[in-house]
């Protein structure tokens, strides 16, 4: 017996399932035999969980064992992976009694070998909900989504179901938005024509302006970016989009750049590896990786590393960690740098086509708009040639002399320049070069090098615009187009990398991911999902103007992620004792709690209930106030989960006069009168540290002088950050791992910190479990 019941639980079952499944005689030998039988075939790599799984449902539905063996053979061999195929096998068995089985006839009729890629079911999910697009904007989350279930997975017969409901559950989201309070407000049959106008009403409300001035109502970021959404130009085709410089080379270059790319789109991220992204560059990664994927297109991962004073090797790394996090995979991993010698070849031709010189101008009278012209700006081009090369071969100091370009850009800066000397060895090229390029000069002919078709950029590089096209039309190269989108910006907070050192250099945060900060790193670590990162681009839209938004708006994207991926547990953090005075105080006993309670199919797990738990020290009063549900001397209150409503019967205090401890009584929740709440609790419980965070600003706009006269050092929240050194958690979490997410029920959503050990695990406060209407 003991040994069965070993094997039962070995392939995932609880040891209160494997003792249920042993008092059924057939079931249990019929689930033996399936095991045994699967281990055979395995051999050293076992029976997993989801096999196990599958071997259950096969003996409990199994009403012949004649081919329990075959079956077996076929979960064993993962010729049956899922439910779906297990339910045709089934059928199919049944309806072939003969024997043998024709094994080409069972593969066909059960899906066996066929593979469902999620590309196929996106776009399967994509062509139903474009279906019923019209119903759904009207009903919103009141349609029938069990209808969309229904016809995507007709179109997909071995889908898995969950992947399925998961793509409807994102794509649904992404067209109509979060759940709006009128969503989820019941309401009757008879004002369904009222809540359909307040609905349209609300989507009015929320829509974004896109950057023709026309709306865009809760379209998925994909939608956004798609085919002729944004009035782009099509590959090829730059010639069509206003202010683009058209030469008498112009055609020919577009000619050969379209044989290249056999007019695929092509775009790429550009950042600066001197520092850590931040939610701002979430919209560009999303902006640039999205407009190339919603139009079967590639996108660029490139460095702009022409700077060797502030570039590390762990920004290059952490910036592709982030890329990826948020779901992309760039096409290629590219340099500036990969084309210095390039580069160089290039600026030697502008000189030598009278478009550029060197100048000795120092570095404050570069700044500005350069008026009166610098006095070498007519030198002449043998002369800047020799001494560009001297530049190039280390014999001018630094800002002795600089490579300065003809021309004239939008905003009235004259003349950018377009090398400079820097005697600091490089991340990738050591001391090869002790020049380097400008941005200005650097971007746009990586970007024709790279035979880019669309230069996504933020607002402020529009003032750069004129000199993109200026520069690839003078040395007759290939010119993508440059399209400029708004920044992000968010309120109560500071994105600056200058910023940001100060705050890590004065203490004020540990590092770049400290969980107040928003850069990337931070959010991850405090728990923010990517997919509610992305969701929340998505929300803000696709827009030319720029946008500050609020955090509340970002935190919501993740409460709606969070709500259906977050495993709940029990945690308590301002414990307060509790004895249940007529239980047996060696009572214990698993309490089974759903890690869903909206979906129990979603999984359980059990947690400890003994004649002592703890309660959170606000569930108790000793004073009965009006309005307050929880425990007092004079009203019970039930234990959520546990199926017990208790009672006070004495309140022990300490030499305070504080309350220490409560001693209860406890009754069943069936026979006791429904109490007015049910609180949380736990027993036997782990000791962890959690950390609670709130804004780092006291004002939204810390960096504004008429805002926040004495600057952002001094306008740091003392509350930002709260520790809680010994929290209590149930058992349910010990073996989570960094990064895990969990609902703490009626506390929070929290993400387990890389600060946890072994011998205490640290939660970060992601976000509360609803937007606290008490802050600013």
């Amino acid at each position: 017996m003991a040994d069965t019941l070993t094997l039962f639980t070995s392939i995932g079952l609880s040891e209160q399932k494997a003792k249920e499944t042993l008092k059924n005689e057939a079931l249990s030998l019929a689930l033996k035999e399936g095991i045994i039988q699967a281990q055979r075939v395995n051999g050293a790599s076992g029976v997993d969980k989801a096999m196990g799984t599958l071997l259950y449902s096969m003996a409990s539905r199994l009403k012949d064992n004649k081919r329990l063996v075959f079956l077996s053979d076929c979960i064993a061999q993962r010729k049956i992976c899922t439910e779906l195929q297990l339910a045709a096998a089934l059928d199919f068995v049944k309806s072939h009694p003969e024997d043998p089985i024709s094994q080409k006839e069972f593969d066909e009729t059960c899906g066996v070998g066929v593979v469902i890629t999620p590309e196929q079911i996106e776009d399967a999910v994509e062509s139903v909900i474009k279906k019923h697009k019209e119903q759904l904007l009207m009903e919103r989350y009141r349609f029938n989504m069990g209808l969309l279930m229904g016809e995507a997975r007709s179109a997909l017969k071995w889908a898995d179901g969950k992947v399925i409901k998961n793509e409807v559950d994102v794509q649904v989201l992404h067209l109509l938005g979060p759940k709006t309070e009128a969503d989820l407000e019941k309401k009757p049959k008879a004002q369904k024509a009222k809540v359909a106008e307040n609905d349209v009403k609300a989507r009015k409300e929320e829509v974004t302006l896109n950057g023709d001035g026309d709306f865009v109502e809760g379209r998925s970021l994909m939608e956004q970016l798609r085919g002729e959404a944004l009035k782009f130009h099509k590959p090829g085709e730059n010639y069509k989009t206003e202010g683009y410089v058209v030469t008498p080379k112009t055609m020919d270059l577009l000619q050969k750049h379209i044989e290249f790319t056999d007019g695929q789109i092509r775009t790429r991220f550009p950042p600066e590896p001197n520092g850590i992204l931040h939610i701002g560059h979430a919209k560009a990664i999303n902006f640039n990786f999205g407009y190339a994927k919603a139009n079967s297109g590639i996108c660029f991962l490139r460095y702009d590393d022409t700077n060797p004073e502030k570039e590390e090797e762990k920004y290059f790394t952490a910036i592709k960690d982030m890329v990826e996090w948020l779901g992309y995979t760039p096409y290629d991993v590219t340099h500036a740098s990969d084309n210095f010698q390039k580069l160089y070849d290039l600026a030697v031709d502008l000189i030598r086509r009278g478009h550029a010189y060197v100048c000795h101008q120092k570095g404050e009278e570069l700044k500005g708009h350069n008026v009166p012209p610098s006095p070498w700006r007519d030198r002449p081009v043998e002369e800047s040639l020799v001494l560009f090369e001297r530049m190039k071969k280390g014999m001018f100091a630094e800002g002795e002399a600089t490579l300065r370009m003809k021309m004239v850009m939008e905003d009235g800066k004259m003349d950018p320049v377009a090398y400079r000397i820097k005697y600091t060895p490089h991340h990738r090229t050591g001391d090869e070069w002790c020049i380097y390029p400008t941005y200005d000069y650097t971007h746009c002919l990586c970007d024709s090098i790279e035979n880019i078709t669309h230069s996504l950029c933020t607002k402020e590089f529009q003032a750069r615009r004129s000199s993109y096209y200026w520069l690839c039309n003078a040395l007759d190269l290939y010119c993508p187009v440059q399209w400029e989108y708004g920044r992000l910006n968010l309120t109560y907070t500071v994105v600056s990398k200058r910023k940001i050192i100060k705050l890590v250099e004065t203490g004020v945060v540990r590092d770049w991911d400290d969980p107040r900060l928003f850069t990337l790193t931070a959010l991850r670590r405090r728990g923010f999902p990517p997919e509610a990162i992305n969701n929340f681009c998505a929300r803000v839209g696709v827009t030319v103007s720029q946008t500050t938004t609020e955090p509340h708006l970002l935190e919501s994207c993740v409460r709606d992620v969070l709500n259906d991926t977050a495993p709940r547990a029990m945690a308590v953090l301002e414990p307060l004792k509790v004895t249940i005075t007529n239980l047996p105080k060696d009572t214990k006993m698993d309490v089974r709690v759903p890690d869903f309670p909206a979906n129990e199919a979603k999984g359980t797990h059990t947690v400890p209930f003994t004649c002592t738990i703890f309660i959170e020290q606000s569930d108790f009063r000793e004073v009965m106030e009006k309005g307050y549900k929880r425990l007092t001397p004079e009203q019970p209150v039930g234990l959520r989960h546990a199926g017990y409503v208790i009672s006070v019967q004495k309140v022990i205090k300490d030499s305070q006069g504080n309350v220490a401890e409560l001693e209860v009584t406890c009754c069943s929740s069936e026979t006791a009168e429904k109490p007015k709440a049910f609180i949380h609790w736990v027993s036997q419980p782990l000791v962890c540290e959690v950390r609670l965070y709130d804004r780092l600003f006291l004002h939204k706009h810390p960096e504004d002088p008429s805002e926040v006269p004495g600057g952002f050092l001094n306008d740091i929240n003392p509350n930002s950050l709260q520790v809680v050194s010994s929290a209590l958690v149930d058992t349910s979490v010990k073996d989570a791992k960094v990064l895990d997410k969990f609902q703490f029920e009626r506390v929070g959503y929290f993400s387990l910190d890389p600060d946890s050990s072994a011998d205490k695990l640290v939660f970060n406060r992601t976000v509360t479990l609803k937007e606290d209407p008490g802050k600013i």
